[in-house]
């Protein structure tokens, strides 16, 4: 499979190379096609985007020097219509022949099809068109250039360019930039006529952008006027907008130097057919009303239901459903303080995060009971959500543990459940899939199933026993989320039961921070087909099997094919070398995998019990879905066992047969657990991205445990870690991966890709992957599991390879082809590049960006 898609990666290649290797195929005669573009500025040669950007006109873009996105287009037919036309209907001999074998309507539809006419949109929509030089295009570039410098102080910059030929249909346009020597800021003056904007001004005079000494640059000024607008208005000018901010700026005689005056005048408006000016005006609020009120009923009949609660009056058509203090708290305008936006702000973000209201609008009015108006009437219009909601899906799956599965997901939402703004979610989901795996031997063809359901309910503020608005303020926009979930699988692995519940608070100390604090996160998973881990687990079983035929065992711990028989030739075999009353002596290699399998079958099989409270702390520059120059930094502490392990001594306990301390029988996990992330995008040019992620985790058990369950544990591989081996195929350190599922308690995780653009909607990259998990202070015996030390760093493994991305615009299509550049696992002499070749490589799909 993988030769016969990398034979039809060449094949596609090829055809676009070399098939539409014309570039000016679909350039009409007597223009041309722009191979190349230059920006020079005083005889230097520019590559900054931000300049290049100011040309109308650029050459298609290319990767490693061929324009695949022109090529693309070219590969698509300009008229498919007209094709199709004169080769089904105009040809009147062959129009009755198709005519006969499907009909006339159908032969005309026939030219709607995908292969007659939707290949070449297809092609055209996913290439780009070939970029025809333009003179005028070229002239009005000019015109931006000169207004670009302009704008930035050189005030006799000269601009003009150039066209030379470069072949066939081909030219390339030069533009030819001088400066000369750009005006400086001298002086600074303002003018402003409101005694009250005046004094905010002088507060805020040493903040100012504009300094002496600077090169005059426009964006500056703008700025500067957005700086100003915005601290008016955050200091009660409730009517200030940025076009009352002029600036004077006197450049005659003076030396290519820029004397600069702030003017802001007074507050102009129309009154009737007349405009009237005065002073601005710091206001204040002089009364609150919030109306809970679907947006079709604002009048004052629809009124049935008034209240005052804390200096707010609340209104309601029909019975007020929610307790005033709820609503109030979430509301950051209040009566007697000043006007400011950022208030506004508060309150929309507040408000949206309780989910029980439509996005809110908030309106101010002049209080006309006010002689010098100067007070504020604001009003807050909340449009209520429906008390109950239901929402399912239904999808298709393929997984590795299932070849074909139907999910089904239901959820039904109650808001505003004890009347403060609570919203509960319950949720079930189901799962029934064909698996054709060992472990589950069954004719039927949905053999396998799963099943669970959650509850959820949010409160959107802390529940403390006490007050912590002094901790956690409500600009904050703190929250509580009390969770239940239980899943069950059946014929799946061991067929687990697993049984959640989280008590956790959420707030947003930043603007693009956020904290979660788990109180506690319990978890309960219980193996009920625990005599199908060999079945499960192909690798152990494999390996004590042959380990089994080196020695003389019960010939009745076998079956007719001299294989040991699962469960009473397996249990048998492994009794007898570590039972109590050994009487097989393996050699002490067998003897250590041997025990090894054991250890790991009693771990997998063991029930689970996880009582832990973890912190995590996220902290991201990225504004919106087009920052493409971010970072991202999360940090997570988890601490599990301690609270059950005070229990359990208080109350004494038993210990079991391995000497751990129990809760109603069974033993708990007791581990620390430290997480770090740190994610960065460097945007270079045309939206191609450089994307780097560094992960570091470590669980290190103590007390009670001398492992990690399994759930907590890390696995290396995938789709979105190293993208050269499979997920759990990777590690322990330089094991080689001898288990099905492997997993570790310390992870390193390195990636590296650069994403360019192949197309608008194709886009590609490159990749770097490194990494590996290894045991650490655990009672991993196996050595080349381990991490002993920095010389361990030695195992980490390195995957590289290219990926291609379809961008449908709401989600991106990824498809990676990774391949072993670094193999820790196999001999010295045969790490570097030994399995680089399409047969060896891992294929990954996948939805979106891996970091």
């Amino acid at each position: 499979m993988k030769r016969i898609f990398a034979k039809i990666s060449l094949i596609i290649v090829f055809i676009i190379v070399f098939y539409a290797c014309d570039s000016t195929r679909r350039v009409p005669n007597g223009k041309s096609l722009l191979t190349k573009t230059e920006l020079k500025v005083d005889e230097k040669v520019i590559n900054d985007e931000n300049l290049t950007n100011l040309l109308i006109q650029k050459p298609n873009p290319k990767v490693l020097t061929i324009p695949f996105s022109l090529h693309i287009y070219n590969l698509g037919r300009p008229n498919p219509d007209s094709v199709f036309a004169s080769k089904f209907i105009y040809d009147t001999l062959k129009f009755k022949r198709t005519a006969k074998l499907l009909s006339k309507k159908q032969v005309y539809r026939l030219g709607e099809s995908f292969w007659h006419k939707g290949i070449h949109t297809f092609l055209k929509s996913t290439g780009d068109e070939p970029v025809i030089y333009d003179e005028i295009k070229t002239k009005k570039t000019i015109n931006r250039l000169k207004s670009h410098y302009f704008n930035e102080g050189y005030f006799n910059v000269k601009a003009t360019y150039t066209t030379d030929s470069v072949g066939p249909k081909k030219l390339k346009s030069t533009f030819l930039i001088q400066l000369g020597e750009p005006y400086k800021i001298d002086s600074i003056t303002t003018a402003i006529a409101s005694p009250a904007l005046d004094s905010l001004y002088m507060l805020t005079k040493s903040s100012s952008l504009i300094k002496k000494g600077n090169n005059y640059n426009s964006s500056v000024f703008d700025e500067e006027r957005s700086r100003l607008t915005a601290y008016f208005r955050n200091n009660g000018v409730y009517n200030f907008q940025q076009n009352f901010i002029t600036y004077d700026i006197d450049t005659i005689d003076t030396g290519k130097k820029a004397n600069v005056k702030i003017l802001i005048n007074d507050f102009t408006y129309r009154d009737g057919d007349t405009i009237r000016t005065k002073p601005f005006q710091i206001h204040r609020i002089s009364e609150v009303n919030i109306y809970t009120i679907n947006p079709n009923q604002r009048n004052i009949s629809s009124i049935t239901d008034s209240l005052t609660y804390n200096n707010y009056n609340l209104y309601s058509s029909g019975k007020f459903k929610y307790k005033p203090k709820s609503i109030t708290n979430a509301v950051f305008i209040s009566k007697g303080g000043t006007y400011a936006d950022y208030k506004n702000n508060l309150t929309t973000r507040s408000l949206s995060n309780y989910k029980v209201f439509t996005y809110p609008s908030i309106q101010y009015k002049i209080n006309e009971k006010d002689s010098i108006h100067n007070s504020l009437v604001a009003t807050i219009f909340l449009n209520p959500r429906p008390k109950y909601s239901f929402g399912a899906s239904f999808d298709v799956t393929h997984s590795n543990i299932q070849d074909f599965g139907i999910a089904g997901h239901l959820t039904f939402s109650i808001r505003n459940l004890f009347n403060r703004a609570e919203t509960l979610e319950i949720s079930g989901r189901g799962n029934i899939g064909s698996s054709r795996d060992l472990a589950n031997p069954d004719n039927r063809f949905f053999n396998i199933s799963e099943f669970g359901g959650d509850v959820r309910i949010n409160f959107p503020r802390f529940l403390f026993p006490f007050a912590s608005d002094k901790i956690i303020p409500k600009s904050m926009f703190p929250s509580t989320q009390l969770s239940v979930g239980f899943a069950k699988q059946q014929n799946i692995g061991l067929d687990k039961e697993n049984l959640t519940g989280a008590f956790t608070y959420n707030w947003i100390p930043k603007r693009n921070n956020t904290v979660k604090f788990d109180l506690f996160n319990i978890q309960y998973v219980k193996n009920i087909n625990i005599g199908n881990y060999f079945n499960v687990y192909r690798s152990s079983y494999s390996a004590l099997n042959s380990i089994s035929r080196d020695y003389a065992v019960n010939s009745n711990y076998y079956n007719e094919n001299q294989n040991l028989i699962i469960n009473s030739g397996t249990d048998g075999f492994l009794n007898d070398v570590l039972g109590d009353n050994p009487t097989i002596f393996p050699t002490i290699s067998d003897l250590r995998e041997i025990r090894s399998i054991q250890e790991r079958k009693e771990r997998l099989t063991e029930n689970n019990l996880i009582l832990a409270s973890s912190y995590s702390f996220t902290k991201t520059t990225k504004t919106n879905i087009l920052d493409y120059n971010f970072y991202l930094f999360r940090i997570k502490i988890e601490s599990a066992g301690n609270l059950l392990s005070l229990l359990a001594r208080a109350s004494n306990q038993p210990l079991n047969e391995s000497q751990n301390r129990t809760i109603f029988d069974i033993e708990f996990s007791q581990y620390l657990k430290t997480e770090f992330e740190y994610i960065k995008h460097f945007e270079l040019k045309r939206q191609n991205v450089i994307a780097t992620r560094v992960f570091l985790g470590v669980a290190v058990p103590y007390g009670n445990s001398n492992n990690i369950p399994f759930s907590r544990s890390y696995f290396a591989g995938g789709i979105n870690d190293n993208r050269a081996w499979r997920p759990y195929s990777l590690g322990p350190g330089r094991s080689g991966s001898q288990n099905d599922f492997n997993d570790a308690n310390l992870k390193i995780s390195l990636n590296a890709e650069y994403r360019f653009n192949v197309t608008q909607k194709i886009k590609g990259a490159l990749f770097v992957d490194a990494g590996n998990i290894w045991n650490f202070l655990d009672n991993i015996k196996n050595e080349d599991a381990k991490f002993k030390d920095l010389s361990s760093l030695k195992d980490i493994a390195v995957g590289s390879g290219f990926g291609i991305r379809y961008d449908f615009g709401f989600v991106i299509a990824r498809f990676d082809v990774g391949f072993k550049t670094f193999n820790p696992a196999v001999n010295s002499e045969q790490r570097w590049f030994r399995d680089y070749n399409f047969s060896n490589s891992v294929f990954n799909f996948g939805i979106n960006y891996p970091f």
